[in-house]
Parts: C-alpha cells; structure tokens; sequence
C-alpha cells in the first residue's frame, strides 16, 4: 500500500479555485519543459515539441508532438468543483453582523457547508488605462474569512428529521460583526483594502468560498485520503502527470490533455468541454505542423480520448444504492464507468481497450455502472467526444461523499490511476 500522498495534497491545496487549478498546472509544466502559447497569437510548433495552453483562465490545454503523424491520445478531465460563488453587491447587514450573499455553483451537499471555516479565492477584476484589457489579480488571502453557522438543535428541534436547507436563507457565510454601523459597502472596502487598490476601481470578481482545512490522510492503516476537491483535481493531477512522462522520440502522433472548466454546470461554456475549443486546438496544432485537416480527421478515427473524473464507490452503510452485480470498492482499482444511455462515453471496444492496458500493466480496475432505478451522474466525455467524434472511455477512482465539503477515496487508487494515464500516454 502506497501511504503518503504528499503530491495529491500539496496540489489540492494549491487549487482553491478552477483559476489557481490552471496556474498551478502551468507551474507543473513549465517545471517540465513544456513551452507556454498564447490563444490569441500565431503558433510555430515543431515535432518532438512540448507546449500548452491556457483558454480564459480556468481551462488548459497541454500537448507532447511526435515526429511523425499517427495515434490521437486525449486525456481530459475539469477544473471545477462546487462551491459558493460571492454575487455582486454582496454585502447583507443584520443587526451588527455582515453576511455575504452567495450563490451555488454545481450540485453541492449544503448541510456539509456548514460550520467550517472557509477561504476566498478566485480571481479580482481592475480597471487599467485599456479598457479592453483591465487588469487581473489572482487570489487566494490564504486564511479563514468565513463561516456558515448551523441553528442549533435547540432552536429547530426537527433538524434531524427533516433539515432542508434554503440556498438563500440559510447558506449566507457570517463574515463580520461590528457594534458601530456598517456600511453597505464593507465587503467592497475589506476587499480594496487588501489588494491596496481603491473600490472604486474593483470593476468585477468571481471568488468562490472554499473549506480551508486541509486534506489528510486517515484510517488505521492511513489507507483514505479526506479532502476537499478530489472530485476532480485527482484526475488532472493524474493527467497532468501523464502527458510530462509522454516522450516524443518514443511515439508518432499527438498526446493531449485538455482539462476543462465548467463541467460541474453543465459544460457549456466558452472554456467548457461543450464547447468548440477542443476541436479548435486540434486544427491550430495539425495547422501550425503542416499538416492537413485530412490527417486529423484520420487521426480522430483512428484516436482515443480518456475521460477522467471521479465515480461512486459502494457506500458500506447504503450497499443497496449500489448496482447488484457491480459494485466498486474504494482500493480496489481504477473504475471503467458505463451507462446504457450514453452519459458515460465507452462503448464495447473502448472497454475492451482499457481493460487490456491494464491487464497488461498490472493496473487494478473494475466496473461501474448505476442502479436501473437511480439516476446517476455524467461527466464531459459524451459531450466532448459528440463534438470531436473520437472513441472515448469514462474511468476514474472511485469514492465515497461526492460532492461533499469535504470527499474521500483510497490511496492505492491514485497510483492506479496515474500509472494508467502514464500507460495511456506512452502507448
């Protein structure tokens, strides 16, 4: 058993945000000697050439370039995870106490929220002399700033029993109290007064509220990982990992990661995996080689792209939401996801493909599909592959507390799966 998993959580901890995710992505790679491109320029590629590149902020793209033509290999995963996001004019007075108004971003388990301290990280929005290009700052203020307190028992006696929680009630982060008067614009001056700007010239933000406690390992063996955001910066470390050791005097073609934002709410967005940016990519690559849009095409055909994100693992107290004849255990391997309804992107072969590379590796798998009467989950393989047309397999480690404040998986899993995405890779 592999115990210590210093590099999944020193990452975690660097990714508060889906645009901490990506610089911290770009830091791994540059450390890897992959070049850096810009969206908005001309490329010059090169075979045997190593390069990425970011797509507003909180998407990525990475690239290893064989000598020759040959095999499409895509691994993707997303960025994103659910969180609160802080609206505009946030700043909710009660009595002496403040409050921030915030939003839900995907689908999150609200009572987890509660009673944690939580950060602010994101991104902040100045304005500069060009007004189409203000200036951006990154941050992350690396501290506790908020709490969403329970009611207690005491004052709500069927808690226990019923316990809805309202998203627009109840879910309001405590962030001050003053007995002199706040005023109205207290978040917005806390705000200028830590970047040493002037409110007025904090034009916009998207900051999300985070748990800040962090990732640990646990049980009598140190066997689990409990963490914020495994779902899914286990998988994009695993990519990440995986295209850096893809060598390109040892293969023909391309190898590509493209890890997505926005797939906690849908995809469909101009960075998502809904969206034309993978195909876009994929063009201005075989372009910039000189290559034709013939020999992409044949590429895609003849190509493969891994989805990676995480599944459900059998619940030991809740065995019967588990399908009968096929039910993951954390420990016991990378889970090859399936659905009859395409939600999941694996049809025979690809099963079939991934099977075979982990049998010949010694990679641990096993199957997951949903209960026939439970509506499961999906993830951005269909989407992604429905706009480039390339065979794809759902996989990921399998866990438990999806979506929770606070998930938990198996150590074992994540070797697994990253010795997958190196296999995947190399081959």
């Amino acid at each position: 058993m592999q115990k210590d998993s210093p590099a999944l959580l020193q990452f975690i901890e660097a990714c508060p945000s889906p645009f901490h995710t990506v610089e911290t992505s770009s830091n791994f790679l540059k450390d890897a000697g992959f070049t850096e491109l810009d969206m908005s320029a001309h490329w010059e590629l090169v075979p045997e050439g190593r390069y990425f590149a970011k797509v507003y902020g909180s998407t990525l793209l990475a690239f290893v370039v064989g000598a020759e033509c040959g095999p499409l290999r895509i691994g993707a995963a997303h960025t994103d995870f659910p969180c609160f996001r802080i609206k505009p004019q946030p700043a909710i007075k009660e009595e002496s106490y403040g409050l921030l108004n915030v939003e839900r971003y995907g689908g999150m388990m609200l009572r987890t929220w509660l009673d944690r301290p939580l950060g602010l990280a994101g991104k902040v929005i100045l304005r500069s002399e060009e007004v189409f290009s203000p200036k951006v700052k990154l941050v992350d203020f690396g501290r506790p700033l908020l709490t969403i307190p329970s009611l207690a028992i005491h004052m709500d006696r069927e808690v226990n029993d019923k316990g809805k929680l309202n998203p627009q009630t109840d879910m309001l982060p405590l962030t001050t109290i003053n007995d002199e008067e706040l005023p109205d614009s207290f978040f917005l001056d806390w705000l200028a007064e830590e970047l040493e700007a002037s409110p007025e010239d904090i034009l916009s933000y998207e900051l999300s509220a985070y748990p800040f406690e962090k990732g640990c390992l646990c049980g009598l063996q140190e066997e689990f990982i409990s963490s914020p955001r495994l779902d899914n910066l286990t998988s994009v470390l695993a990519c990440l990992k995986g295209i850096t050791r893809a060598k390109p005097k040892d293969f023909s073609g391309l190898r590509l990661i493209a890890l997505f934002d926005n797939e906690e709410v849908g995809s469909g967005t101009k960075q998502g995996a809904g969206s034309a940016v993978l195909n876009q990519v994929l063009e201005r690559i075989y372009s910039a080689l000189g290559r034709t849009r013939e020999d992409l095409w044949a590429d895609i055909a003849s190509g493969f792209m891994l989805s990676v994100d995480v599944a459900h693992a059998l619940h030991p107290s809740h065995a019967g939401k588990c399908d009968p004849s096929n039910k993951p255990l954390m420990g016991s391997g990378v889970a090859l996801k399936q659905a009859a309804a395409q939600t999941y992107a694996g049809d025979a072969e690809a099963i079939a493909i991934i099977r075979s590379l982990c049998e010949t590796r010694d990679i641990p798998w096993q199957n997951f599909v949903n209960r026939s009467d439970i509506r499961g989950g999906s993830t951005l393989g269909s989407l992604a592959s429905a706009l480039v047309p390339i065979r794809t397999m759902d996989i990921g480690v399998p866990m438990l507390a999806m979506h929770s404040a606070r998930e938990l998986m198996h150590n074992d899993d994540q070797a697994s799966l990253e010795k997958l995405l190196a296999a995947f890779m190399e081959a």
